[in-house]
């Protein structure tokens, strides 16, 4: 885990909108056939599309191999902020 924390490599790797490999993942949040939550080493991703699923999942690793019909991929850097000690209510409140 240290070596994650440390500057690991993320990489996203999208093979004709069906299958998927993330590397880089700190974990899975949650899950369903529409969309995937993971959170990795660049920030939260949102996975959306129909039909998903986890096929194989390995956090030693930090892999994550994905499948469905993908249509879009979103970063989010909500969690790092709360990682460094700032919560959202607190950057409203500021």
């Amino acid at each position: 885990m240290d070596e994650k924390q440390a500057g690991g490599t993320h990489k996203l790797v999208v093979n004709n909108r069906k299958t998927s490999l993330v590397t880089g993942v700190l974990d899975v949040l949650s899950f369903d056939l529409n969309e995937i939550l993971l959170e990795t080493e660049q920030g939260m991703l949102m996975v959306k599309g129909t039909d998903m699923h986890v096929n194989r999942l390995n956090l030693e690793k930090g892999e994550v191999d994905l499948s469905g019909n993908i249509d879009s991929f979103a970063y989010s850097e909500v969690h790092q902020q709360a990682k460094n000690g700032e919560s959202f209510l607190g950057k409203l409140f500021r």
